[in-house]
């Protein structure tokens, strides 16, 4: 004899514990949590790169220099008397191949001396092109006028131009400007405040409240009792060790951390220039009718020839015909329900038929109308 299956129904607070568990998977599933490194959302005061130029002379050109510039011709005299060769003050050298030059380059933080930085050359006459050119030795200055690094080398170009005789020519890219790679040699440290300083402090990159709090409270969840503070919506003050080792290591231990951030402020960007439109996610509509409509005005112009009688003389004569004509698409009107997201304005706008630039207009007599709930940025 076979048996029957026997099923047992559940306690009931144990289906309501199942109930609650599947419902709380849904939620996740349905609003997967986000969190970002801390390292990737603030960066330590002080740890930072400074900017870095100069001025110096490239040599070696194929007749693309700054030809007889006065102030390149003074440069390239006082780099020759540094080596001792002097060039009389009545002669004026013709510089096909060689040109003045504007060095940048940015000094990492923790930099030290011997260390190589790349460094950008760019034309500063009127020289057309900079390829297979060679940097001579030029010093490179901070913003309190100090030397911080030598730059020297090979440039590595990536335009090129070429030029008929005619006077036709062709441009590709930007032969003005090259870069050297490991070009600079740094000659001296930029003191850092990260290293002797009581307290880190973690400067947000974006500045909001909810995230600092957030990130104050992962810190101090992580290393345990109250270790960080917030002082402002950018900046999080934490106790730190003066020892340089154990500072370093608390520094790469809450740069590792995990922060889980508040939805960003509702924002729409447009750039005018391109008719790009960004709109984020937190936007919100308020209940609104658009109505959209394009007129199209044509102007036709066509020649026709007037051919008088043979027997009765004249010359013949080309009248121009005019036509306009105007008219209308069929305006079509959308209405945005209360609390409208940004799929619901995506949607409206493609029934609409909005090209980028109506949309920008679209979006301006919304804020204009109070109906827009979000910061329109215009770059």
């Amino acid at each position: 004899m076979k048996r029957r299956g026997h099923f047992r129904l559940a306690p009931h607070g144990t289906l309501n514990l199942m109930l609650f568990a599947m419902g709380l998977i849904a939620l996740l599933l349905a609003n997967p949590a986000h969190a970002e490194r801390i390292k990737d959302i603030a960066r330590f005061a002080g740890v930072r790169a400074n900017a870095l130029t100069g001025y110096g002379i490239v040599v070696g050109l194929s007749g693309t220099g700054d030809q007889n510039l006065e102030f390149t011709i003074q440069s390239l005299k006082s780099a020759a008397a540094r080596l001792g060769v002097l060039i009389p003050p009545n002669i004026a050298p013709q510089l096909k191949n060689a040109a003045a030059v504007m060095i940048t380059a940015e000094l990492p933080p923790f930099a030290k001396p011997g260390q190589r930085v790349d460094v950008t050359v760019s034309a500063l006459g009127q020289a057309k092109s900079l390829r297979g050119g060679t940097l001579l030795l030029a010093p490179m200055q901070g913003a309190d006028g100090e030397v911080y690094a030598l730059a020297q080398g090979n440039l590595a170009v990536g335009g090129f131009g070429a030029e008929g005789k005619d006077g036709s020519k062709i441009v590709v890219g930007t032969p003005s400007s090259g870069r050297i790679p490991g070009g600079a040699s740094v000659e001296r440290s930029v003191a850092s405040p990260f290293a002797g300083s009581a307290e880190l402090h973690l400067d947000l990159i974006d500045q909001d409240f909810s995230t600092a709090r957030s990130v104050t409270d992962a810190i101090n969840m992580a290393l345990g009792g109250i270790a960080a503070s917030t002082l402002d919506a950018a900046t999080i003050a934490i106790a730190a060790p003066a020892d340089g080792a154990a500072r370093m290591a608390l520094a790469a231990r809450i740069e590792s951390l995990e922060v889980r951030l508040a939805p960003p402020p509702a924002r729409v960007i447009v750039n005018a220039r391109t008719g790009t439109v960004v709109i984020g996610g937190e936007v919100r509509i308020l209940p609104a009718a658009i109505a959209h409509g394009n007129l199209t005005v044509r102007i036709t112009e066509n020649q026709e020839a007037s051919q008088p009688n043979a027997l009765g003389g004249g010359n013949t004569v080309i009248t121009q015909q005019s036509s306009v004509d105007a008219s209308e698409a069929p305006s079509r009107m959308q209405l945005f329900q209360p609390g409208a997201r940004l799929n619901d304005i995506v949607d409206a706008v493609n029934a609409l038929g909005a090209a980028p630039g109506d949309l920008v207009a679209i979006l301006e007599a919304l804020k204009a109308a109070g109906a827009l709930r979000a910061e329109l940025t215009v770059i």
